[in-house]
């Protein structure tokens, strides 16, 4: 008797039991168009590129997660059907143009498919995350939430200079803890709210969901063409793995004192 697929899931909770404090995020780890939404009128090529995903993310979040011994909760649909860093009523959850590409499928979208993708993704995505955080909280693991995205080398036509981007919410302390460690540590040009911030929208999941539980948290975003292949990927949460354990060591010390 052949054996069915599985079925689709919305949500992806990688290493549910990792015993380290840190719990991984990657909302945009997916580039799949899954029924009912179909590509949404994109070509092939679109549906690869850097609007329909964060290239590289999933893999660095993955060798990450190892390194840290850290849950991982992962998207498994393309953000442009819906941007799990964006709250329902925001445009950009399910953007009708992204960078210069008209995004058909997203023209005009009714309220009610809104709330539809809303139900059958959002929902339950933010969900499993903040299941997972009240699990550990009660268990007494102190969880620190990071982010973990990455950014086209060009935006518009224009290169970026930054290769790393640590960004934060409300509170900046291991965000700047970790652009810290860094730059005296780490031989890559770092930044801190660039090239991106709070202020674009970009820290939903943590505004969400460690900012009213008040949990260290941050926003990481490495340039993509660092990230390319899984031995850049392995290579470089081997590098970031000590610094981000050094940052909350940093904040921590801190706070003692």
């Amino acid at each position: 008797m052949q054996q069915q697929a599985a079925e689709w899931q919305p949500v992806a909770v990688e290493r549910p039991e990792a015993q380290g404090r840190f719990v991984l995020v990657c909302e945009h780890a997916s580039n799949d168009f899954p029924a009912p939404w179909g590509d949404l009128g994109l070509t092939e090529a679109q549906r690869t590129a850097h609007i329909a995903w964060d290239p590289g993310a999933l893999g660095l979040a993955r060798a990450l997660s190892s390194a840290l011994d850290a849950p991982l909760v992962r998207a498994t649909a393309s953000r442009l059907i819906y941007d799990l860093n964006r709250p329902p009523h925001a445009a950009g959850a399910m953007p009708a143009r992204s960078e210069i590409h008209e995004i058909p499928g997203n023209q005009a979208v009714p309220a009610a498919q809104r709330l539809a993708r809303t139900e059958a993704l959002y929902l339950p995505f933010h969900d499993a995350l903040r299941a997972l955080l009240a699990r550990r909280l009660a268990l007494g693991l102190a969880p620190v939430v990071v982010t973990i995205h990455s950014f086209t080398p060009l935006w518009f036509g224009q290169p970026r200079a930054v290769e790393l981007g640590v960004i934060h919410d409300a509170d900046p302390g291991l965000a700047t803890a970790l652009v810290e460690e860094a730059r005296g540590g780490l031989d890559l040009d770092t930044h801190l709210n660039d090239p991106y911030s709070a202020a674009d929208g970009v820290t939903h999941t943590l505004a969400l969901q460690a900012t009213p539980l008040g949990l260290p948290n941050v926003m990481i975003e490495l340039r993509n063409d660092l990230i390319e292949s899984p031995a850049q990927q392995q290579a470089m949460a081997g590098r970031l793995a000590p610094l981000l354990t050094a940052a909350l060591a940093r904040i921590e010390t801190r706070e003692a004192a």
